[in-house]
């Protein structure tokens, strides 16, 4: 594997991963204040949950950025437009997909350190499995230049976090038997649906139609390009089995109520 490590990249790699890290303890902290003034029930929470609650605004801000940057790449600049440029779209890579990738692993850094920190309070094993597997493919991305096309595919499935976040907030609140709480599971679902499941079709498709261009890649790369997505893939199907028993004994509460009501 060839490192791309030119002058843009000494400034822009470190300056980003750094810039994380701090992201991560600025809106943990931020997170913290705004809450214990705005929202009653924060400081009659136990001391995890302090925690867990604060981590999860710092994941929301990390999710909403990446979703945006992604988004902006993918869709709205002409990065991998089809003609475009002369490289191939396996190839190409700008110093955004190579900041947003050095931000998110600046994240994954800090999140994984909580969750070992506290482990397993914060999240199991499996939230060890995902960091470990969504680092490992990032810095291989990022250090040779190659995929970035895929990793900000998978970077914009951050876009279900803040419902999943959400979701959390209003069951520690006691909302579950709202309709904000109903919305949210709709749209968590809805959302999943979309940016986990179907995305990933297409990323699958993708990488069948331009397969020419992935043999291009080093060994490793190559490999890694093959088993990182359909294991991330299975582990997205798992969670989105969860999600859908979850909505569905949600309704039926929601349905037995109306039913109560009305009689």
């Amino acid at each position: 594997m060839d490192v791309s490590f030119g002058p843009e990249e000494q400034i822009v790699w470190p300056a980003s991963v750094l810039a994380g890290i701090i992201m991560c303890a600025a809106v943990y902290d931020l997170t913290r204040e705004v809450s214990s003034r705005f929202f009653k029930g924060y400081n009659g929470l136990n001391e995890m949950h302090k925690i867990e609650w604060n981590n999860r605004g710092f994941s929301t801000f990390h999710a909403l950025a990446a979703a945006v940057v992604s988004f902006y790449l993918l869709v709205i600049s002409d990065l991998f437009s089809k003609h475009a440029y002369n490289t191939i779209i396996i190839d190409r890579k700008s110093w955004l997909s190579d900041a947003m990738f050095g931000v998110s692993l600046g994240y994954f850094l800090a999140d994984l350190a909580m969750i070992l920190w506290y482990f397993p309070h914060l999240g199991g094993k499996e939230y060890l499995f995902h960091h470990g597997l969504s680092m490992y493919a990032i810095s291989l991305a990022l250090l040779s230049g190659k995929g970035h096309v895929y990793i900000l595919m998978v970077l914009f499935t951050e876009a279900t976090t803040p419902f999943v976040n959400l979701r959390w907030y209003l069951d520690l609140a006691g909302r579950k038997g709202t309709k904000l709480y109903l919305y949210n599971g709709v749209a968590l679902f809805v959302g999943w649906l979309v940016a986990r499941i179907i995305l990933f079709v297409y990323l699958f498709a993708h990488l069948y139609l331009h397969f020419d261009q992935v043999r291009t890649v080093f060994p490793v790369g190559f490999y890694s390009v093959l088993t990182v997505p359909p294991v991330l893939s299975l582990m997205n199907l798992l969670w989105f089995w969860k999600i859908c028993k979850g909505m569905v004994k949600t309704l039926r509460k929601t349905k037995q109520s109306a039913t109560v009501k009305t009689d």
